[in-house]
C-alpha cells in the first residue's frame, strides 16, 4: 500500500460551506478551488523523465495534520511541564488528552466528510492532528483534481503529480501543503565515515579494537560511567529511534556482545510505518540502535522505520510520538533550511514546512517525550549535502526550538596519514576537518566536487532562518553574537565558492535560533565502528571509522534513557533546563569557547561566553547534568 500526506493549517474552526450534492459527492465549482503547494521542486518536476500514469485501482493512504488550537497556551505548557514551582510542573499529558486540550476534532470531521464523498475512508488519530485517509489512486486524483505518474530523475524513481493539486477555497486555505503525491525527496543521513586516503599509516581495521573510540570510551570521557556505578542502566525505559533505512536486528545484538555489554533478549522492537524502507542507509539505522543500545544497556528499544519520503519520515516520527511508548526518541536524518528555502521560493513548497515537525516535537515535549536529532555534518555549510550551495546553512530538523541539536567535536588524538602528513589535536575542540586542508590541498581534491566535498565537514551549527530564537536561548551569554574564522567567500546565489588564504577573522550578531544546544564526539578521525548488514542474505561486517552528529543523536537519547530511570517522572523538554543549568556555578557544560583550532568551518568560540554556535553549551558531564535534573 502507498502512502501519500496532506498537511493542514486550520485558522477557522466553523467552515460555513456551500455544499452541493450529486451522487452523495460534496461538489465544487472550478472557481471554488485552490492550488495547494507540494514538496518538490520545480526542477525536478520539469527535468524529470515521465511514464505511464499510476493505476486508478492503486491504493493509497492520505495523512491530513491539522494546527492545533490554542497554540500560545501549547507552547506555555509545554515550558511550564519544566519550570519548578508551576502547576503544571513534571505534569505531562498522554497524546489523547493531548487531542482533547490541543486537537481540532471540528475542522477534521469536516475535512473527512469531503474526503469520504469521494469514497475514500478517513479516521481521526488520537491527538485529534492527523486523518488518515485510504482509498484507490482514482479516488485521490479526483479528490485534488489531479493526475499522479511514474517518473524518474537522476536515477531515482517516484511518482509525481505534475499538475498542482487543488481542493475547494474552504480547505485549500487551510492547507500547510502536500506530501506524497509527488515523493521525490533530499533527506540524507547525518553520518560521515573517514575515507580511505585518511587511513593510518600501515593500520588495519577489521577488528573492533582497532576504531579510535567506542562507547565504553564515550562513558569514560563525559562521566557516564558514575551513573553506571549508582545502578542506572537504563532499566525500565525505552527509547525510540527514527529511521529511513532497514537493517538487521541480528546485527546489534553481535555488535553488543562484541562489546561484552549483557542486554535483554528481546530488546529491539521493529515498527515498520508505511510498509517500512530499504536498505540503502542501513549503516545509520544500525548505529543508531548500537550506540543507544550499549550506553542504556537494559533499557529496550523501538525502532520506527519509514520509507525514505517526506511522508514515511513524518509518518514513522509521528507515530512514535502518538504510541508514546518511551520518555526518549532520536532523529539522525534530514535537510537543510536552504534546501527547503529553494523549494518555497519556486512555489511548490509551503512556507511553515519546518512547522509541521516542529509540531509534532512540541506535542512530543508536552508528552514529555525528550527529543535529540543530529545537527548535521557539513558545518556551518549544511546546504552543500542537497542543495549545492554554499551558503551559511543550519539542518532541519535539528532547528526545531522543542529538540535538542546534537552538535559535534574532536578529541584529542594524534597520527600520521598514508603520506607522512602528521596530525595533532591537543584540546576537545568544535570539529572539522580544517586541520585536514593542508593535506587535502597536496593532494588537489578541491579540482573535482567529490574531493571539494572533503572540505565541507564539520559538526553542524549556526543560525536559524525558519525559527525566532527560543526564549530558553535568550539572555544567554554568546547567543545571537559571533566569532568567526572564514574560510570560503560566496556570494548569491551561493553556487560558487573561493578558497581564502588566510582565512579572515570577524565577529558579528545573528537572529534565530542558535543550532546546536550541546556537542560530544563526532569526527571519523576519533570515530567508531559499525557493525551492519548491507542487504537481505548479506554478511555483516565491521566498517568504519564512522562519525558525525548522527552517533550524538542516539547516545544523547540513551543518557536521557540512564537518568530516567532513576526517576519518578520523565525528565521532559530538556532545552530550558539545560540552559538554566548552563547559567549555575556548578554547570554540567564545559564551553569550548577558545577562537583558535576550535571551529566548525565558520563559527569558532568566544572567550567567556556561555554558548557558542560551534558547538552550542559545550560539552556533558552526566554525572552533574543527572544531579542538576534531581531525583523526581
Amino acid at each position: 500500500m502507498k502512502r501519500i500526506r496532506i498537511l493542514f493549517l486550520s485558522f477557522a474552526i466553523s467552515f460555513g460551506l456551500p455544499l452541493f450534492f450529486a451522487k452523495n459527492q460534496l461538489v465544487f465549482a472550478s472557481s471554488d478551488r485552490g492550488s495547494v503547494s507540494q514538496t518538490v521542486t520545480s526542477k525536478v518536476l520539469n527535468q524529470a523523465t515521465y511514464g505511464s500514469q499510476v493505476s486508478g485501482d492503486t491504493q493509497e493512504t492520505v495523512d491530513i495534520i491539522l494546527k492545533p488550537q490554542n497554540g500560545s497556551a501549547l507552547e506555555n505548557y509545554v515550558y511550564n511541564t519544566v519550570t519548578p514551582g508551576s502547576p503544571q510542573y513534571r505534569k505531562y499529558v498522554t497524546a489523547s488528552q493531548f487531542g482533547r486540550l490541543y486537537g481540532n476534532t471540528g475542522v477534521g470531521q469536516a475535512v473527512i466528510k469531503y474526503l469520504n464523498s469521494f469514497g475514500l475512508h478517513s479516521s481521526l488519530s488520537s491527538d485529534d492532528l492527523i486523518i488518515q485517509t485510504t482509498g484507490a489512486t482514482s479516488k485521490i486524483e479526483s479528490a485534488f483534481q489531479t493526475s499522479i505518474y511514474q517518473a524518474k530523475y537522476h536515477g531515482k524513481s517516484f511518482r509525481a503529480a505534475k499538475k498542482n493539486p487543488s481542493l475547494p477555497l474552504q480547505y485549500s486555505n487551510k492547507i500547510l501543503g502536500v506530501l506524497g503525491l509527488t515523493t521525490y525527496n533530499t533527506l540524507t543521513t547525518n553520518v560521515q565515515k573517514l575515507p580511505s586516503s585518511l587511513s593510518k599509516s600501515g593500520s588495519t581495521q577489521n577488528t573492533l579494537s582497532s576504531y579510535p573510540s567506542s562507547p565504553q570510551s564515550f562513558a569514560s570521557r563525559y562521566n557516564l560511567n558514575q551513573l553506571y556505578k549508582e545502578g542506572l542502566t537504563g532499566a525500565g525505559q525505552q527509547m525510540d529511534i527514527i529511521s529511513l533505512a532497514d537493517f538487521n536486528p541480528a546485527d546489534a545484538y553481535s555488535y553488543w556482545k562484541a562489546l561484552n555489554v549483557s542486554v535483554p533478549s528481546n530488546k529491539l522492537n521493529v515498527i515498520n510505518v508505511d510498509g517500512g524502507s530499504g536498505w540503502d542507509g542501513s549503516d545509520e539505522t544500525s548505529l543508531d540502535v548500537e550506540q543507544s543500545g550499549a550506553l542504556a544497556p537494559q533499557a529496550k528499544i523501538n525502532v520506527y522505520i519509514g520509507p525514505n519520503t517526506d511522508t514515511g519520515f513524518f509518518d514513522a516520527l509521528s507515530t512514535a510520538v502518538n504510541q508514546d511508548k518511551a520518555a526518549q526518541l532520536s532523529v539522525s536524518w534530514g535537510e537543510s533550511e536552504t534546501e527547503i528555502s529553494q523549494a518555497v521560493s519556486q512555489g511548490v513548497e509551503t512556507p511553515v514546512y519546518a512547522q509541521i515537525f516542529n509540531l509534532i516535537f512540541e506535542q512530543a515535549s508536552a508528552e514529555g517525550i525528550s527529543s535529540f536529532v543530529a545537527s548535521g555534518d557539513q558545518g556551518a555549510y549544511d546546504a552543500t549535502k542537497d542543495a549545492a550551495t554554499y551558503d551559511l546553512a543550519v539542518d532541519n530538523p535539528a532547528d526545531s526550538p522543542f529538540v535538542v541539536a546534537a552538535g559535534g567535536t574532536t578529541i584529542p588524538f594524534s597520527e600520521t596519514l598514508s603520506d607522512g602528513t602528521n596530525i595533532s589535536v591537543k584540546n576537545e575542540r568544535a570539529w572539522s576537518w580544517d586541520y585536514l586542508y593542508g593535506y587535502f590541498d597536496k593532494k588537489g581534491l578541491s579540482s573535482t566536487a567529490i574531493g571539494l566535498a572533503d572540505y565541507f565537514v564539520g559538526g553542524g551549527g549556526g543560525f536559524s532562518k525558519f525559527f525566532a530564537t527560543p526564549r530558553y536561548q535568550q539572555a544567554i551569554s554568546g547567543v545571537n553574537r559571533y566569532t568567526a574564522l572564514q574560510y570560503w567567500q560566496s556570494s548569491s546565489p551561493f553556487t560558487t565558492v573561493q578558497r581564502l588564504q588566510p582565512a579572515v577573522s570577524s565577529s558579528g550578531s545573528g537572529t534565530g535560533r542558535n543550532v546546536p544546544d550541546v556537542s560530544l564526539n563526532a569526527d571519523p578521525e576519533t570515530g567508531y565502528a559499525v557493525y551492519y548488514s548491507s542487504g537481505t542474505g548479506q554478511a555483516a561486517v565491521w566498517d568504519g571509522p564512522y562519525g558525525g552528529t548522527s552517533f550524538v543523536a542516539p547516545q544523547l537519547n540513551a543518557v536521557s534513557a540512564v537518568i530516567n530511570s532513576g526517576r519518578k517522572s520523565r525528565i521532559g523538554f530538556w532545552n530550558p533546563q539545560i540552559y538554566r543549568f548552563a547559567k549555575s556555578k556548578n554547570s554540567p557544560f564545559n564551553p569550548l569557547d577558545s577562537s583558535s583550532d576550535n571551529n566548525n568551518l565558520f563559527y569558532t568560540g568566544t572567550k567567556g561566553t556561555i554558548y557558542n554556535q560551534d558547538t552550542g553549551l559545550g560539552t556533558v558531564d552526566f554525572q552533574k547534568l543527572r544531579q542538576s535534573f534531581g531525583q523526581n
